[in-house]
């Protein structure tokens, strides 16, 4: 599992012209999923992001977390997080996991983050063309993989 967490002070997914979520201050998420993932990986990120302290406290120090803030959290599936470009410019997607293995664990990932905030996580639709947009708030983008744990 690939993830991407931007700390946003907003961020909206638009599919077909209708705005189907969008957030104030929090995480905007682009999740990648692989066909190696599992229930291990998603409860693993899921910790880590809602515990990752990257928001000012009282002296602007970068030491709280969405929990600490109350913040909210929109995770759109990415799966060109998984492109492979070693041969050739154009991109391949052979490592981006299926529809059947990624959607139950996207899901699984967005339920228990939500459970962790105390509140319903914003999301796109799996494998829709949606318009994504959001104020990054610093900026601050962090990159993890549930294959580089250390």
């Amino acid at each position: 599992m690939r993830a991407v967490i931007q700390r946003v002070s907003h961020a909206s997914v638009t599919i077909e012209g209708v705005v189907k979520s969008q957030i104030q201050q929090g995480f905007l998420i682009l999740l990648g999923l692989c066909d190696e993932d599992t229930m291990e990986d998603v409860d693993w990120l899921v910790k880590k992001v809602a515990n990752l302290r990257i928001f000012g406290d009282e002296n602007d120090v970068m030491n709280c977390s969405i929990l600490d803030i109350g913040g909210e959290a929109l995770v759109v599936s990415q799966f060109t997080l998984y492109a492979s470009y070693k041969k050739g410019n154009r991109p391949s997607w052979f490592r981006a996991g299926s529809h059947k293995h990624s959607i139950p664990l996207y899901e699984a990932f967005c339920q228990l983050l939500g459970n962790q905030l105390g509140k319903p996580v914003g999301t796109g639709e799996f494998g829709a063309d949606m318009k994504v947009e959001l104020i990054n708030d610093g900026p601050v983008t962090i990159c993890m993989d549930t294959k580089n744990k250390e």
